[in-house]
């Protein structure tokens, strides 16, 4: 029998599973790759603050971080890149380098370096799913992750300052969107006609900042622009997200709407009878009774 998967991660909004990449990515894979996994929101709970997501418990193995955790689930027969070849086993690694070093960094700065931003969206968001106190600690904690996590890949010395790196985050994100989209073409995925990790990669990546209401976002602008990237996010949505129809209160729902029906009907039916009997017109014809002969023989003349 097969271990139970447990993952840990960020609650969904936006119309998304989750509003966390990383975790939207385990998300998007583990589906891909028909993995049971069952999704533990950290929301509303002090794993907030102390866990780091996403965590992929099976066992008594705990696994973080999403390349981790893909790795994890193909060792467990549970891959969704069996089909790649070689050649495009080396191009999904080479792409999702790019993305890391490319867009990750702008989509960082767009959450919770962009002022206006944090102010509308991303501060008010992971504040509401933190208890208190944490939801005072928690988003400036993950923006201070961020600017350190942009000057370490991107500062140079001797720059500082987050505004001295701004325009080139923002150039290279956009160059990395128009390759993902011309890599992409008219096609439903990147790679075949299955998904692979690649399309769990940009799909986490892309989704959040495709779906989200951002009041500043020029980076956004640019995406919506890219009908195939927008597209296929929606395809994914559609077909690996979707809650399953409801079956047995589809039933129920046709049964109580048929039962009702009936007896409306039965109702109209016993109401057209009791006007049929009460009207005047069409109560039954009674003849007049025939005269008896001794009746006929009094009146008949002498």
């Amino acid at each position: 029998m097969a271990t139970a998967m447990e993952l840990r991660c960020w609650g969904g909004d936006w119309g998304l599973p989750s509003v966390h990449a990383e975790s939207l990515i385990v998300l998007a894979y583990a589906n891909f790759s028909g993995a049971k996994v069952t999704v533990s929101p950290i929301d509303w709970t002090w794993k907030t603050l102390t866990a780091t997501v996403p965590e992929l418990l099976c066992g008594d193995s705990a696994v973080q971080e999403p390349k981790q955790i893909l790795n994890f689930l193909r060792k467990q027969r549970f891959n969704a890149d069996y089909e790649l070849s070689a050649r495009e086993g080396a191009d999904t690694m080479a792409y999702i380098a790019l993305i890391e070093e490319k867009l990750r960094p702008a989509l960082l700065h767009t959450f919770w370096l962009d002022a206006e931003n944090y102010a509308s969206v991303t501060r008010p968001w992971f504040a509401s799913r933190s208890p208190f106190p944490l939801n005072f600690v928690v988003p400036s904690r993950h923006a201070n992750a961020a600017l350190s996590r942009i000057l370490l890949t991107k500062g140079e010395a001797p720059l500082h300052r987050i505004t001295e790196v701004e325009g080139k985050i923002y150039s290279d994100a956009k160059e990395c969107l128009n390759l993902l989209s011309y890599r992409l073409g008219s096609a439903n995925y990147f790679f075949g006609s299955s998904p692979t990790s690649l399309d769990a990669f940009v799909f986490g990546f892309v989704a959040p900042l495709y779906k989200s209401s951002l009041p500043s976002s020029s980076l956004q602008s640019h995406l919506r622009h890219l009908d195939n990237i927008t597209r296929f996010c929606d395809n994914i949505l559609a077909l690996y997200f979707s809650p399953p129809p409801p079956v047995q209160e589809t039933m129920d729902a046709n049964l109580q709407k048929l039962t009702q029906l009936v007896n409306k009907e039965s109702n109209l039916i016993e109401k057209m009878d009791d006007n049929l009997r009460s009207s005047p017109q069409h109560k039954p014809h009674r003849p007049d009774p025939k005269p008896s002969l001794a009746s006929e023989k009094s009146s008949t003349p002498a």
